[in-house]
């Protein structure tokens, strides 16, 4: 065997990611965090593929050059203190931003059709006709305007959505109004009726989905908005804000996919909104083939000396 060492500390379907890693690097060593690590293997470890690494595992591989996340997100790498000041590689495949588009196109169709709604009116056996207006008559705001907001903003447009993008810096599309910086953020709020979230977590966004965000959303237009639909990160939400917007009718509804602690407690309010739609962290989950297909390709392109892609500016956290 030839080739160097990859460490794997990937979360769910571990010896699945492991065969397939084999098979995509047949003359690398490819090793399991979770069945040990001797000191010989851990001075060998060039390349690291990781969810949640343990604190310190990363700094302590002398050898290691470069880290990929196994998400599109980063910010469960960068929980790590001692990370050391290796290139991170980001994952990014058309089967995640696929899977992303298809839940946000998902979430924003069940608000504009009342589905919970009539869900609940079918277990009443009430025939409840309601007012719904088109598509076109509703705005769509996204958060987060880079490869997953767009590609979400692709698929919207068809439907007949007026649309409209925000990020830190501004993008182009045709059909999409722009905005960007903070001092657009306010005006793009204010023309938004279903706000969608793809932010990555950064300490910009940390907590930036809160009651006065909302209270600047479109109101009084129709009655299924404003609606918060959050598939970016839990840490950008306040979830005891969005439990009271709930309540009080700031919002008219929500779907979350992130939350602040992973599993949902047992206990949180957010359990109990019939107007709040909750899946557990899986609008997008990783395909473990095309995660294993996409480090294989950079580490191979990598030795041959060529740049890595999608690689994270850690001075923007993404």
């Amino acid at each position: 065997m030839s080739g160097k060492t990859v460490l794997l500390d990937l979360k769910h379907e571990r010896q699945r990611k492991f065969e397939l890693f084999r098979q995509c690097l047949p003359d690398h060593e490819i090793i399991d965090i979770e069945t040990g690590l001797s000191d010989a293997q851990r001075d060998r470890v060039a390349y690291a593929a990781v969810w949640a690494p343990e604190p310190g595992l990363l700094a302590g591989l002398p050898s290691l050059e470069v880290i990929f996340s196994s998400g599109a997100g980063v910010d469960h790498v960068f929980a790590d203190p001692h990370l050391p000041d290796k290139p991170l590689v980001r994952f990014v495949d058309p089967d995640l931003t696929g899977r992303m588009v298809e839940w946000v196109v998902l979430q924003c169709l069940i608000h504009l059709r009342q589905q919970r709604r009539y869900d609940a009116s079918q277990r009443a056996r009430k025939w409840d006709e309601a007012f719904q207006p088109a598509a076109h008559e509703v705005t769509v705001g996204i958060m987060g305007f880079g490869e997953l907001g767009q590609a979400a903003a692709s698929a919207l447009l068809p439907l007949g959505f007026q649309l409209r993008g925000w990020s830190r810096s501004k993008k182009v599309m045709e059909g999409v109004e722009i905005f960007g910086g903070k001092d657009e953020l306010d005006g793009f709020l204010g023309g938004t009726d279903f706000l969608v979230s793809l932010l990555p977590y950064t300490t910009e966004t940390h907590g930036v989905l809160n009651r006065d965000l909302f209270s600047k959303l479109r109101h009084g237009r129709f009655d299924i908005g404003p609606v918060l639909i959050n598939a970016g990160r839990g840490k950008s939400q306040v979830e005891e804000d969005i439990a009271e917007a709930l309540r009080d009718g700031t919002l008219a509804g929500a779907s979350l996919d992130v939350f602040e602690t992973e599993p949902l407690p047992q206990d949180s309010a957010l359990w109990d909104f019939d107007n709040l739609i909750i899946t557990p962290h899986n609008a997008a989950v990783s395909d473990a083939g095309a995660l294993a297909h996409y480090v294989a390709r950079q580490i191979r392109n990598y030795e041959a000396g060529q740049p890595l892609e999608n690689v994270v500016d850690r001075s923007r956290g993404y």
